[in-house]
């Protein structure tokens, strides 16, 4: 589960406590940069949503319990919706799916069951919607469950209002297929790197 969101800001460093950028999506109706980032040590277990409108500041900042794979902005509300998980190192895929209410920094972890699904990918193909790319539950007998997948679409008709631990066994079966585990860290930097370059532009601009 994520931890309580922080509000603060980090100044001329919004992008500070994120550590090194490992995945990031922005939503270009909202103004908003969500940015997941790894510390020394550590996975990327940190996620951050930035206002890049203008002058780049932090909204919020989360804590995932997993390595985080996939986020996605909802394409009309207020939501981000993030996948985690990563293999035990003996049998299970764990992780979470977390919905993060953007104008409140409310975080919920929709699956029920306790240990989760390891969460690969994520896609909002209509607002009622939700594309969910999934690891296998575990790998017993399973030589592929390292590279495939099941993917399954969830429907609510108002996302705001799901609940905590909703989505069930049901909501989440679907059929087998490719599950390519990809690295967006190159991305992610650049993507970091360009925010705050014009950041720095605007400012010498109006010095």
């Amino acid at each position: 589960m994520a931890q309580p969101p922080v509000d603060r800001d980090s100044g001329d460093h919004p992008f500070s406590e994120i550590g090194d950028p490992v995945l990031a999506v922005a939503d270009k109706r909202l103004g908003l940069l969500a940015v997941a980032g790894a510390h020394e040590y550590d996975e990327a277990k940190t996620i951050g949503v930035f206002d890049v409108t203008d002058r780049a500041r932090r909204r919020w900042l989360l804590r995932s319990d997993y390595p985080v794979h996939t986020m996605a902005f909802h394409p009309t509300l207020p939501l981000l919706a993030v996948g985690s998980g990563e293999y035990d190192g003996g049998y299970f895929f764990e992780g979470e799916l977390l919905l993060v209410h953007l104008e409140t920094g409310t975080v919920l972890s929709l699956i029920e069951h306790d240990f989760g699904r390891q969460v690969l990918g994520l896609e909002w193909p209509h607002d009622r919607d939700l594309r969910v790319l999934m690891a296998p539950p575990d790998d017993w007998k399973d030589q592929k469950a390292h590279v495939e997948g099941h993917v399954a679409v969830v429907s609510r008709a108002n996302w705001i209002s799901v609940g905590a631990k909703s989505l069930t066994g049901r909501d989440l079966a679907g059929p087998r297929v490719p599950a390519a585990r990809p690295d967006g860290r190159d991305a992610a930097r650049q993507t970091v790197a360009r925010v705050m370059s014009s950041q720095e532009r605007r400012h010498h601009a109006k010095r």
